[in-house]
């Protein structure tokens, strides 16, 4: 018997739509990285994008559990000199751009290099209901239901 290696073109990449109304970042983050990998499929394989495009709506309504909503800290260095910076969640959230928690949460679940790059171009995630992408036909996929801890009452 010889292990199936899949190829790049042989790969059928599914739309999914994800409506993030009440869900935990970070189970939310790795169901997502999980899918964007491909390792939900029996054709996976580490090093092509056997993964689906994901699209994210609703980016803004996502809760955290406990204080980390207010306690959590991101950090990160601007390369100078005592350029250290962080910022809490609430201030990404109620600033300007609140779909970035999500986009930091599933890049760092994913492995660094070439082919996390890639697979951060699969997911578009908005902090509104809408979306540009009608046209691919998503496919809505309720992860509220796939277990009771991934969303908060």
């Amino acid at each position: 018997m010889k292990t199936y290696v899949a190829k790049p073109g042989e790969v059928d990449k599914k739309w999914i739509v994800i409506d993030a109304e009440g869900l935990v970042v970070g189970r939310l983050a790795a169901l997502i990285a999980t899918r964007l990998k491909g390792k939900h499929r029996a054709i996976y394989t580490p090093h092509v994008d056997c993964g689906d495009n994901i699209i994210v709506v609703n980016a803004e309504k996502v809760v955290f559990t406990g204080r980390k909503y207010e306690d959590k800290v991101y950090h990160w260095h601007t390369g100078h000199p005592g350029g250290i910076k962080s910022r809490t969640p609430r201030q990404i959230i109620e600033g300007k751009f609140p779909e970035r928690v999500i986009e930091k949460a599933v890049e760092r679940m994913l492995k660094r290099g070439p082919l996390q790059r890639k697979l951060m171009r699969n997911l578009k995630v908005y902090k509104g209901p809408e979306h540009p992408h009608t046209a691919q036909n998503p496919q809505p996929l309720d992860v509220a239901k796939l277990n009771n801890k991934n969303a908060r009452a």
